[in-house]
This record gives structure tokens, C-alpha cells and sequence, in this order.
């Protein structure tokens, strides 16, 4: 029954973190209103809420399930946004997978499943 889950990160800036996910990530603005942004790149959604406490975007992220994640993750890497413990590895649990921080410090891991 369930289709799909939009993650909700926290923002510190708007006008800082709208150009880091349209000129780093490559996502498209969709709408943004009283602090609120909503973002999208392919089929993937992520809204952002506005916060001026810094250390709430420290304890957030979301996981992102993607195709081609070596071409993503050199992408990424070019933008120079991969965690630097974050780099592109087989984990055990069947992903392969890289992470990212954004321009607030929110995590965001993108995973390839393996065993497919």
C-alpha cells in the first residue's frame, strides 16, 4: 500500500540552500514559501523547513535508493560534497552506497542494492 516517502530536512538558509541543491546536487526548485523549499530530481522529492538552530540539521538525513550510483557518486564527487566518511563502498548489508552533506549539514546516503 505504501508508495513513497519525501524526506523532510532542515535549512538554515533558503537562499544558500537552494543554490546547493540546484547548482551541487542538481535538483530543481519546485516551490518555496515562508521558509519552506521543496526540491526535485528524477523522482525523488525532498522538502526542507526553515530553522535557525544549527545543530538540527547535525542529527538529520535521509537514505536515498538510486540506479547508477558510480555515476552519481562521481558527479557528487566533482561538486566536492561527499562526506569524506562517506565514500563510495560495497557495505555488508547488500548497498552500495556514498554520502553527502548539504550546505546545513544534513546527511543524505545514496544506495544502489546490490543483490539484484
Amino acid at each position: 500500500m505504501l508508495k513513497t516517502a519525501i524526506p523532510i530536512l532542515a535549512s538554515l538558509d533558503a537562499k544558500e540552500t537552494i543554490e546547493f541543491y540546484t547548482s551541487k546536487l542538481g535538483f530543481k526548485l519546485e516551490s518555496q514559501w515562508d521558509g519552506y523549499l521543496i526540491f526535485s530530481k528524477d523522482e525523488i522529492s525532498i522538502h526542507l523547513w526553515a530553522t535557525t538552530d544549527p545543530e538540527v540539521p547535525k542529527v538529520t538525513g535521509c537514505y536515498i535508493r538510486v540506479t547508477e550510483v558510480d555515476t552519481l557518486f562521481a558527479e557528487y564527487d566533482a561538486q566536492g560534497v561527499v562526506h569524506p566518511n562517506g565514500r563510495l563502498d560495497d557495505m555488508p548489508w547488500g548497498m552500495r552506497q556514498f554520502s553527502i552533506l548539504d550546505n546545513n549539514g544534513n546527511i543524505i546516503h545514496f544506495g544502489q542494492d546490490n543483490r539484484l
